[in-house]
């Protein structure tokens, strides 16, 4: 008789960033090599702060959550630090990557110091109010196969295909939205990019409002957010898609890039990827 198989433990998905100044990234990439060894997913360091994303079992990510924010070796740099939680069907990652960087998210403009100056954040309840206004333009700031994807009511896809692309839109149109008496609301995925890029448009005398927490946050905290919210969340892991209740979706790498020959090399690269994690 087969002895009884113990039911495969529960997967969950954390997603965190930080801008904050670190005085040794690297002691920092050693110490989160440490705390990731139970662990899949990818974090990156530089000397602008921390942005990871993990997956495992909820005790495995509870004892990293808990020692980010408090080990000795990391000074409190991340005592506030926030983390998305979500259940997972199919394992995102397969292998731990810490990377040490030059930035945690790359905008392509030099010099931008997101440490303690950003845009207005806006809750998720605030923000339903604020794209219902006539003076506000909802800008999404993330690439155009994601806006593809799914997108809030409204907003306006900025038509670029790497994050890096985004600033010259930006520039382009801040005197077209100023003229006009537009103010400018923007979201991504987590957040991430929106703190980045209201940063270095304050230096523009462009105030911005972004979503606290981004997407994912706003579907965590608003059970009925299909009412401001059309299709899907694109994810860079091995789920692919989320709806608004968190929830992994059908959609394959062919529904995100296919029909588009400019994406052609994106779906090469993620059907290479998927199977090296196979």
């Amino acid at each position: 008789m087969n002895p009884t198989l113990a039911p495969a433990a529960e997967q969950f998905h954390i997603a965190f960033y930080k801008f904050a100044r670190l005085a040794d990234a690297d002691a920092v990439v050693s110490v989160c090599r440490e705390l990731t060894r139970d662990l899949l997913g990818s974090i990156l360091i530089a000397d602008e702060g921390i942005n990871g994303v993990l997956a495992g079992e909820a005790v495995a990510l509870d004892r990293f959550e808990h020692a980010l924010k408090t080990d000795p070796r990391l000074d409190d740099a991340f005592s506030n630090i926030v983390f998305k939680r979500s259940a997972c069907k199919t394992a995102p990652f397969a292998r731990m990557k810490v990377h040490r960087k030059s930035e945690i998210v790359f905008l392509g403009v030099d010099n931008v110091d997101a440490i303690g100056r950003t845009g207005i954040d806006v809750s998720p309840q605030e923000w339903r109010e604020l794209i219902a206004q006539d003076d506000v333009v909802v800008i999404d700031n993330r690439n155009s196969f994601e806006f593809k994807l799914g997108k809030f009511r409204n907003a306006v896809d900025p038509g670029v295909d790497n994050f890096r692309d985004f600033p010259k839109y930006i520039a382009e149109h801040v005197p077209e939205w100023q003229a006009s008496g537009k103010r400018v609301a923007m979201y991504c995925t987590g957040g991430i990019r929106c703190e980045k890029t209201s940063a270095w448009m304050l230096d523009m005398g462009v105030p911005v409002y972004q979503l606290e927490g981004g997407i994912l946050n706003y579907f965590l905290e608003m059970p009925d957010a299909e009412k401001d919210w059309e299709g899907e969340c694109f994810v860079f892991d091995n789920r692919i898609a989320l709806d608004t209740k968190m929830q992994e979706t059908d959609t394959t790498l062919e529904d995100v890039y296919g029909g588009e020959p400019d994406w052609e090399w994106r779906l090469q690269r993620a059907k290479r990827l998927d199977a090296d994690s196979e």
